[in-house]
């Protein structure tokens, strides 16, 4: 017998999904369970990128199996550079298809663009939860995009920061950000301006060469570097890099794809999947970089849980 697959749109994954804190706690057991190698059961090769040259897009391929949560999935992105904020099409787009690990069997076919803004989030606060300083007040996020909202949602429900500021390019896209959300925003001209004296900075821009600037970074502060995702990418510069605690989530992954990494020859030491282990130290005393680059396995907890809970509610 043979049946079709369950297509599940951004509305329904936004449904069943609701907040990105409730991807915390598995994303944690899967970011441990990637770390711990062959024992840990997640199988997941680095992301196959082909380059769409003549239109500056990218078509990205993303698998993996994980034995704790027996489940399959891939997901399939495209990312594109010059798209402004307010384009019709989005630059990043995603699917995320969900096989029945038993059989190989098309189980459903999902949107893959909340599940990418909501787990790349829900990671980032994970880090933050262990390498921020200890008393935490400011908060900065660099880019307005859908990353930025995804992130400010769950940094505001899990942390107690007393101001939030944000920077854009695009100084109207930070305003339209300010006025969307729920609290007070402070709106700056400059990423100087924005990131002096914070305590945790978030950079989810498109940026190509290094915006943010080791001098300009209070020693201590904890960032989340999660835009530029290709080698020859930037956000952050060398001093900042070379001068911080680097952890990533893949260490294969970072040496691939990281040009903040690459480029910088900063040194990896720690996967984050390990601090959660507690195999390696959290140094929150320090000046840490946290450079995401985001995992197969992350959408494939993400797609289970959606998968779940739309076959409880049938």
């Amino acid at each position: 017998m043979s049946w079709a697959p369950v297509f599940l749109s951004a509305a329904d994954v936004q449904d069943h999904l609701g907040s990105s804190s409730l991807l915390i706690p598995p994303l944690e057991a899967a970011l441990a369970n990637f770390s711990s190698g062959p024992e840990g059961g997640v199988m997941q090769p680095v992301r196959t990128v082909v380059p769409v040259a003549k239109h500056r897009g990218f078509l990205g391929v993303m698998p993996a199996y994980s034995a704790a949560e027996d489940a399959l999935t891939t997901k399939l992105v495209t990312f594109y550079e010059g798209h402004s904020t307010t384009a019709a099409v989005p630059s990043h787009q995603a699917t995320v298809l969900l096989f029945d690990p038993s059989n190989g069997s098309l189980l459903a076919v999902m949107d893959g663009t909340v599940i990418s803004a909501k787990r790349t989030a829900a990671v980032s606060a994970i880090a933050t939860k262990f390498l921020k300083p200890p008393s935490s007040e400011v908060l900065c996020i660099l880019g307005a995009g859908v990353q930025a909202y995804s992130h400010y949602e769950v940094f505001t429900e899990q942390f107690s920061f007393k101001e939030v500021r944000i920077w854009n390019r695009t100084k109207e896209n930070a305003e339209k950000f300010a006025d969307r959300v729920q609290g007070e925003v402070q709106v700056c001209s400059s990423v100087q301006e924005a990131v002096t004296g914070a305590d945790v900075i978030i950079t989810v821009t498109m940026a190509t060469e290094p915006i943010l600037f080791g001098k300009w970074v209070k020693p201590g502060a904890h960032i989340n570097a999660v835009g530029a995702s290709r080698p020859d990418w930037r956000e952050l510069d060398d001093v900042l890099m070379t001068q911080a605690v680097l952890y990533v989530d893949s260490q294969e992954a970072a040496l691939k794809e990281s040009g903040d990494v690459l480029l910088s020859g900063a040194k990896i030491f720690a996967e984050l999947g390990e601090v959660v282990k507690g195999v390696k130290p959290a140094y929150c005393e320090k000046t840490t970089v946290f450079k995401s680059l985001g995992m197969a396995v992350e959408d494939m907890v993400a797609a289970k849980l959606v998968y779940d809970s739309w076959l409880s509610g049938k």
